[in-house]
């Protein structure tokens, strides 16, 4: 099941864990995921995207199945490392709170098309507003919860404590009929929120968000910030050519290990025939496409003093340094080091 053209897209991965949760409670999967309409090949494929009505009706079905109106919120305590892959990686490599949080608002993209962060100043308080981007959408309950509260949680696990509150705001109605919800909200935010506000988000004191990660790890970040930018440049609009959808794809691909045609044209769902037939119609070749994202993105990553030469040469799919400096000398007569060096 492929998602449909011109439908908001949504990582697997949120849908994976809502799964994972529902199956904890005793919900039946196999009716979860037709009532959902949520495919199960998704599950073992990394890189899968489902379509946002999907992911919607998975929270629903799963707080409906479970019996927990509440499903959302409490399923924000079972987040754990790695669980949304890049993104939250580059979040929890960040040195300092207010570094993770600018993370999330950066490359939240990479899970979901619409969904955004934004860190809004108001004097020595942060507002972090979540919201959908165009198309007069937003988020339904379930999932506008569980993403607020997996923020604090994730901010007292890589922090070591608990992230204090202000304020907690919501989009939508309070839950009807729903005994204790007041104590539910407050066990986890620390404060009652507010209900039917302009926008969803969550307020904290400027100072609180200078809290040191302590286990932040800058190489790891370096690495992993600079793979979440090339897989960010990876998700923009494509052009009308299969070229510049093969230059996408190796963008998103190059840290991955080789790149075959076959591996592209799978990740297009061509066969490698059709994909080989349809780039000779556009008068290009694929080793010409792999070579000019190699060197554009070379260019790019030798430019940030950040990364290590090696780390370069890992991020644009080299077993080791040697292929990528003869590379590199081909491309522009010298040096990854002459250059960085030129460029101070």
């Amino acid at each position: 099941m492929s998602p449909r053209a011109g439908v908001p897209q949504v990582s697997a991965r949120i849908g994976a864990l809502v799964i994972d949760v529902a199956s904890a409670r005793g919900v039946e999967l196999q009716r979860l995921m037709a009532e959902a309409g949520f495919d199960p090949a998704w599950l073992d494929d990394p890189e899968a995207r489902m379509p946002l009505p999907v992911e919607e009706a998975l929270w629903n079905r799963a707080a409906a199945l479970s019996g927990d109106p509440l499903f959302g919120l409490h399923a924000a305590a079972t987040v754990r490392p790695g669980a949304f892959d890049v993104l939250d990686y580059a979040v929890r490599t960040a040195p300092d709170l207010r570094s993770a949080l600018q993370r999330l608002a950066r490359y939240n993209r990479l899970v979901h098309d619409l969904a955004s962060f934004a860190l809004v100043e108001d004097g020595d308080r942060v507002r972090v507003e979540h919201r959908f981007e165009g198309g007069g959408l937003r988020p339904c309950r379930q999932a506008s919860e569980f993403t607020l509260a997996a923020l604090v949680v994730v901010a007292r696990q890589i922090s070591g404590a608990p992230l204090r509150l202000l304020a907690v705001e919501w989009a939508h109605a309070a839950p009807d009929g729903v005994a204790d919800a007041t104590a539910a909200y407050a066990a986890v935010f620390g404060v009652v929120p507010l209900f039917d506000r302009p926008v969803s988000c969550v307020t904290v004191r400027a100072a609180d968000l200078q809290r040191a990660v302590p286990a932040a790890d800058p190489g790891l970040a370096r690495i992993v910030t600079a793979h979440a930018e090339q897989l960010l440049a990876a998700r923009a609009p494509a052009g009308d050519t299969v070229a510049a959808r093969v230059r996408q794809a190796l963008a998103a691909e190059m840290a991955n290990g080789p790149l075959t045609l076959a591996r592209v044209a799978g990740a297009l769902h061509l066969s490698t025939r059709s994909l080989q037939r349809r780039l000779d119609a556009e008068g290009t070749r694929f080793a010409e496409l792999v070579d000019e994202v190699r060197r554009e993105l070379a260019l790019r990553y030798v430019a940030d003093r950040r990364l290590a030469l090696g780390e370069v040469a890992f991020l644009l799919g080299y077993a080791e340094p040697s292929p990528f400096h003869r590379a590199f000398r081909r491309w522009t007569g010298t040096t990854p080091a002459a250059l960085r060096a030129a460029q101070r």
